[in-house]
């Protein structure tokens, strides 16, 4: 399991930064603060979930289901997930597919760009 991001400040995303949606999270990507070692942050509010076991419920589905599809993150982003309330209804299949396409869409976005760089 990758290395989690702990500090507020390493939270904040710019708007340029890539970003996918899903049906049960958001995730963001930016540069990492120590590149080849990329890390992953979980946010679930109280605005999204009332109650404390609902909260913690849905960072550990993201936490399977990142562990699921590992393989398909970058190493030079740090990848910030934020969960809104339809995950508490997702099975373990349908949040690791969700999962798989949205790190896909950051990894081609990430193509792109390149390609379009060079």
């Amino acid at each position: 399991m990758r290395d989690t991001i702990k500090r507020h400040q390493d939270f904040i995303t710019a708007d340029t930064d890539p970003s996918a949606r899903s049906a049960y999270f958001v995730v963001r990507a930016k540069d990492a603060k120590f590149p080849g070692d990329a890390r992953v942050g979980f946010v679930a509010t109280k605005r999204s979930f009332r109650f404390a076991v609902d909260r913690n419920r849905a960072k550990r589905l993201m936490r399977d289901w990142v562990r699921f599809n590992e393989a398909l993150m970058l190493p030079e982003y740090d990848y910030i997930f934020i969960a809104n309330a339809h995950i508490l209804t997702a099975t373990r299949d349908m949040g690791r597919s969700a999962m798989a396409k949205a790190l896909g869409h950051i990894a081609r976005d990430r193509v792109q760009n390149d390609s379009q760089n060079s």
